[in-house]
């Protein structure tokens, strides 16, 4: 949602409040790497139940995540790798993240709120998933209530707020109705096609 808002429209609001990013050649894929390492960080700091830090590094990691193709961009350094490798470690970082908080809240007893993060752990698989088969497919679908940044945003808000618990319901329920509005979309789109060459691609 918030992506198919704003787009590129804040590459502006970055290169003015980060103009010491634009002032060397910066290789963007170095924060990408970066911003996936601190994430991870995060992810650890969930799973020792250390969400405050966990939400400060998270916070960290998913700026230069932001930056990294506002960099490329800038530099029009744009490449096809620098975009595979940005989505790859966004997916490890999600399961990486969800899975910390699945252990943390299975180790400490909370077998509900386990079970909660553990469904925003797989409707946010499946929201990255939907979104790639589409693409496979030449499909552009709807972005949906819950998307990455969301679900970013809160997952920070509720560590730094001690408000964990309400913010992985609001994820995963959200996350799992994205899921829902995607595959309504690619059912509309492709209504009752029978594609046999698209069919022999299924997993």
């Amino acid at each position: 949602m918030i992506k198919d808002k704003f787009g590129h429209k804040l590459d502006g609001w970055v290169q003015r409040v980060l103009p010491f990013l634009f002032r060397g050649r910066i290789d963007p894929n170095l924060l990408t790497i970066l911003g996936a390492m601190l994430c991870l960080a995060a992810a650890a700091a969930f799973g020792a139940g250390q969400f405050v830090a966990g939400s400060i590094v998270l916070a960290v990691g998913g700026l230069c995540d932001l930056v990294d193709g506002v960099v490329a961009r800038y530099h029009g350094i744009e490449t096809r790798f620098g975009a595979f490798l940005d989505s790859t470690l966004d997916r490890l970082v999600d399961i990486a993240v969800m899975l910390g908080l699945v252990i943390h809240f299975a180790a400490a007893g909370d077998q509900v709120t386990a079970l909660v993060a553990a469904t925003g752990l797989t409707s946010s698989v499946l929201t990255s998933y939907s979104k790639a088969r589409a693409e496979s497919l030449d499909l552009t679908l709807p972005g949906g209530v819950v998307e990455r940044g969301e679900r970013i945003g809160l997952l920070i808000a509720g560590g730094m707020l001690g408000l964990m618990v309400p913010a992985l319901w609001i994820l995963a329920v959200g996350s799992t109705v994205t899921v829902v509005q995607r595959f309504e979309g690619a059912r509309h789109a492709l209504g009752s096609e029978s594609d046999t060459s698209a069919l022999s691609e299924r997993d």
